[in-house]
Formats: structure tokens, sequence, C-alpha cells
């Protein structure tokens, strides 16, 4: 078969055997896509210093019929997005969103889809490496990943009945994705109690830009039930913790004990 030429950003490598590498892709054709990098450990002409975290390539793969696994003939660098390896903050909320999207972009998706999921992962990079993220930042991007990935929570309606929700104070089922009415709500166990006004807001934070999500107002109190709302939710579709997860919450608590100020918003 005659390669293909795409897009890539770089999610993870693994070295197999003595000189090989495999690496998983996000490309804007078929989401998620595993391929074989033959000889990357030695070949300096084909793969060197492309093959790394967070990279923006454009790469030639074969297919391989029916197999899972491409092969990985040639890589050429676009964007190293460096800017990323310049603050802690900004390289573990970038490994954060990387791993995320590993764990849960599908393989072999429909194109659609794809090129949706892989100009956020983008847009997403270059608005970290423009910031110094925050708790507020990791949140936006966090729900907008999740979006991007097809599993937008539900935000104003009742999940079992579809009712709007206009109670001051609801519960949120994390199962089923969404808040539940008065009615609803004592048939379920479990649920995360969230206020009206932190929904809202959540749900305003998804209308607007990356870049611009800082225009959201959002207090203390309910930034904190938003990441406690965002978190179990994220966690349950990815089935356990990222590895990158602690490294995350100890820089942005070091960042915040050193008076880091908040994310600033591309132009």
């Amino acid at each position: 078969m005659l390669p293909t030429t795409t897009e890539a950003l770089v999610l993870r490598t693994v070295d197999f055997g003595e000189s090989d590498r495999i690496v998983h892709l996000l490309t804007p054709g078929s989401a998620r896509l595993t391929a074989m990098a033959k000889g990357a450990r030695r070949s300096k002409k084909r793969f060197g210093g492309t093959l790394d975290l967070f990279h923006h390539l454009r790469v030639q793969v074969v297919r391989r019929g029916s197999s899972h696994m491409a092969r990985l003939d040639g890589a050429i660098l676009l964007d190293p997005f460096d800017g990323l390896r310049q603050r802690p903050a900004r390289f573990a909320l970038g490994c954060y969103l990387i791993e995320l999207l590993a764990r849960l972009a599908p393989e072999g998706g429909a194109r659609g889809d794809a090129r949706r999921l892989f100009d956020f992962a983008l847009r997403a990079l270059r608005v970290i490496e423009a910031s110094e993220p925050d708790a507020r930042l990791r949140l936006w991007i966090e729900l907008h990943a999740l979006d991007a990935l097809g599993l937008r929570p539900e935000l104003r309606r009742c999940v079992r009945c579809g009712s709007e929700i206009a109670a001051a104070e609801v519960g949120f089922h994390v199962a089923d994705g969404g808040p539940t009415c008065g009615v609803c709500a004592p048939r379920l166990e479990g649920l995360l109690r969230v206020h009206l006004g932190t929904l809202r807001a959540l749900e305003q934070g998804l209308r607007f830009e990356l870049a611009n999500v800082g225009r959201v107002a959002l207090s203390p109190a309910a930034l904190d039930e938003a990441r406690r709302l965002v978190d179990r939710f994220a966690r349950f579709h990815v089935g356990v913790e990222l590895r990158s997860e602690a490294f995350l919450d100890e820089t942005l608590r070091g960042a915040a004990g050193a008076g880091v100020v908040g994310a600033v918003p591309l132009p």
C-alpha cells in the first residue's frame, strides 16, 4: 500500500525491541492511530527529534489492512510546542490533556468527529502554551476536552425525565451524565449536590472558545463545585486515575502557593 500523508499529534511513545518505537498519534482523519516506527531510535534521518510528546507533525503512514497497527515511514516537525516545557504548570496541564485524549479518543473514528477532536487538541495546547495555568483553566480544558470527545455532560435538563432544571440546588447523577429534578432524584443514589448557578456557568463556558473562556464568572465556591463535578464525570469515563493527575494537582497547588496569576487568554 502507498503511504498516506497526514497531520498528527504525538500522544505517547513506547520503546519496542532494540531500535523500534510504537507511537500513539491523534490524527484528523481517524482520531487515535497506533503506528510502528521501525528503527526510530537509530534513524536520525527519518525521525530525529520528531517523536516526542506534544509534537505536531506531518507524517507518512502505511495502514496494514485489518491490522490495528500502521507503519510510520517518516515525520516532519511542524510545531514542537516548546512553550509547554517552559513552565511546570504548562507542562503538567499539557500532559494531563494528552493522557486524557490518549485514553478516550476512539481508534478509527468518523472523519468529521476526528477532525473536530484534532482541531480542539491543537487549540487547547496553544492556549496552555500562552497561559499560566490555574484551577480555572484546568476546569475549562477538561470540560471542553470531554465535549470534543463526544462526552459532553447534560447541564440544563433532567437526565431522567427531560424537564428543565429550575431548583436552586439539584443532584447530578454522574453515571447518567447530568442533573436530576426533584421528582426523579429520590429514586437515585450517589447524587452529587450542585447549585443551578454552577451548571449555568459550565453551560456558558462551553459556548465560549477556550481562548475566551476566562470571561465566565465563577466564584471560588462555584469553581470548587464545578471542579468536583467535572472531575467525577471525567473519572467515570476514563475508569482509572490518570498518571499525570497527581503531578498536575501538585504543580497547580505549588503555583497557587507561589502567587502565580491565573490563565492569560490568547489575543
